[in-house]
């Protein structure tokens, strides 16, 4: 099985970011430019909250508030579960599962962000893990 350190460098890709000072719309346009369903809320190199389609949902449509005025830091959840590269990608897929979010950022030890993985990463690793494992043992049993 893959651990979260060969995903993230499979991926290959850069997290979205987007600065706790921006506005709601402008994250939106970000995350329609990269086709992804949330944004990290970066301060400086310091990782302070992540923001969704279903914070956008909730706390701004819902609420009223006019996405080109308000800021990010504003309606971003703040209290970001994350995890390290020593995390299983079933841990990870647990905690996401358990707590209802898609997008799970990966930190290091000094809590520097390393990448993101998506619920549909760790799903696609799982099916091609279990590929893998019905393959060897076809090749076994017909040996």
């Amino acid at each position: 099985m893959q651990t979260l350190t060969q995903l993230l460098a499979q991926n290959n890709r850069q997290p979205v970011v987007v600065s706790p000072k921006d506005t709601v719309y402008h994250a939106l346009q970000v995350m329609a430019d990269n086709d992804v369903g949330a944004v990290l809320v970066m301060d400086g190199e310091k990782l302070v909250g992540i923001f969704s389609e279903r914070d956008y949902a909730r706390k701004v449509i819902l609420s009223g508030r006019n996405s080109r005025d308000t800021r990010i830091e504003a309606v971003m959840t703040s209290k970001v579960a994350y995890v390290t590269p020593a995390h299983s990608l079933a841990a990870c897929m647990s905690l996401m599962t358990e707590h209802r979010f898609r997008h799970l950022p990966v930190l290091d030890d000094e809590e520097r962000l390393l990448g993101v993985v998506s619920m549909g990463d760790l799903v696609k690793a799982t099916l091609s893990h279990q590929e893998f494992i019905i393959s060897e043992l076809e090749r076994y049993i017909t040996r």
